[in-house]
C-alpha cells in the first residue's frame, strides 16, 4: 500500500562539482607530526590536580593498557578531521597505539573528500542560501560506491571505504584515516542515521545497503568492546549525540555476552561539556568499574597535546 503522504522526488535534486566547491579546510593546513624533543619535560612539568593529573593519569592508562596488548581505540565525530587531525591519529595507528577507529557517516564524507580532492568542509551557510550545500555529486558517487562495496562483500562501510580509498589510488589518500587503516589492517567502522548526512540529499543514497553495512560495523564495534572491557581504553573525540549512543548499546552487547569484567577505561573529548558523552561514556560505563575521565577544550589543540604525551609515555615503559 502507498503512503497517503507526497514525497519530493530527489531524481530532480541540481547537483554541483565536488572540485569546483569553495572548501575551507585544505590538506596543506592539517596538522603535523610533533617529534619528541622536552615532551618528558614538558608533562612532568604539570601539577598534580585536576585535569593536568587527568590527563597524565589517561595517558599512563593508554600506555599500560597497550603494553599488555589491550585497545585503544578512538571514536570521533568529522569535526576532528576537518581540523586537520588526521596525520596526527595516523601517526598513533602506525605506532600501534591507536588500534581502532569508529566515525560516524559525516566522517567518511570528509575523509573520502580529503583522500580523493585534499579538501573538505563546504560553507554551509552559503550553499543553504542557494539549495546548493550537499550536493557535490562526486561525494554522493564515492559514498554509494562505498555502500555498493560494502554491500557486494558484505563488509561494514569502513572497511569497504578504505579499500575503495586505496584501490583508487586517490591522490591524497596519505591524509585518509580509513585507508591508513585499511593498509594497516585494524578496525574502522562507521555508523550512520539516515537523513543527518548530505549523501541523503541524493539520488545515489540506498538507505537499505547503507543500514545493513553500518550495522555490521556495529557488531564490529561491539566484538572490540569485549577486549576493551577488560583493560581497555575508548575515547570520543567531538562527537556529542551518535557514537556515545552506538558505543552505549556495543557495550551493553559486549557485556551481554562476555559478562562484562567492567575495567575499561574512557574518556571524552570536546570543546563543552555535553549530557550523552558525559553519562553514555564517561560515567555509566565505569559507574562499577573503570575509570572515566572528561577533558574540555578545542580538539586542534588537545589532540596533538595527548598524542604528545602518548609517544613520550610508552616509550618509557
Amino acid at each position: 500500500m502507498a503512503s497517503k503522504h507526497k514525497q519530493i522526488d530527489i531524481n530532480q535534486v541540481r547537483l554541483i562539482s565536488l572540485k569546483n566547491r569553495r572548501s575551507k579546510a585544505v590538506v596543506g593546513s592539517f596538522g603535523r607530526v610533533c617529534k619528541l624533543k622536552k615532551a618528558d619535560e614538558f608533562f612532568e612539568s604539570l601539577p598534580e590536580f585536576l585535569k593536568a593529573a587527568d590527563l597524565k593519569e589517561f595517558i599512563t592508562r593508554i600506555s599500560v593498557a597497550r603494553k599488555k596488548g589491550k585497545p585503544f581505540h578512538i571514536m570521533m565525530g568529522a569535526h576532528v578531521i576537518k581540523v586537520g587531525l588526521a596525520p596526527i591519529l595516523i601517526d598513533l595507528m602506525k605506532r600501534k597505539i591507536i588500534t581502532g577507529i569508529s566515525l560516524n557517516s559525516a566522517g567518511l564524507i570528509h575523509d573520502l573528500e580529503v583522500a580523493f580532492v585534499g579538501k573538505t568542509s563546504e560553507d554551509v551557510a552559503a550553499g543553504l542560501k542557494n539549495g546548493t550545500f550537499g550536493m557535490a555529486r562526486q561525494t554522493g558517487e564515492m559514498f554509494s560506491s562505498v555502500v555498493a562495496s560494502a554491500e557486494s562483500n558484505e563488509t561494514g562501510l569502513g572497511e569497504a571505504a578504505g579499500e575503495y580509498i586505496n584501490g583508487s589510488k586517490a591522490d591524497y589518500r596519505e591524509f585518509s584515516l580509513l585507508a591508513a587503516a585499511d593498509k594497516l589492517k585494524i578496525p574502522a567502522t562507521v555508523h550512520i542515521a539516515v537523513g543527518t548526512d548530505i549523501v541523503c540529499q541524493q539520488k545515489y543514497f540506498k538507505a537499505g545497503p547503507t543500514a545493513e553495512a553500518s550495522y555490521r560495523d556495529f557488531k564490529i564495534l561491539s566484538n572490540i568492546l569485549i577486549t576493551a572491557d577488560k583493560g581497555g581504553v575508548v575515547a570520543n573525540i567531538g562527537s556529542a549525540v551518535l557514537l556515545p549512543e552506538v558505543f552505549l548499546k556495543a557495550l551493553t552487547v559486549a557485556r551481554n555476552l562476555s559478562g562484562g569484567s567492567r575495567k575499561i577505561t574512557t574518556a571524552n573529548f570536546d570543546m563543552i561539556n555535553h549530557y550523552r558523552p558525559d553519562v553514555n561514556v564517561v560515567k555509566r560505563p565505569t559507574q562499577y568499574g573503570g575509570r572515566g575521565f572528561n577533558f574540555i577544550g578545542h580538539h586542534e589543540i588537545m589532540i596533538p597535546l595527548l598524542a604528545w604525551g602518548l609517544k613520550s609515555y610508552i616509550g618509557k615503559l
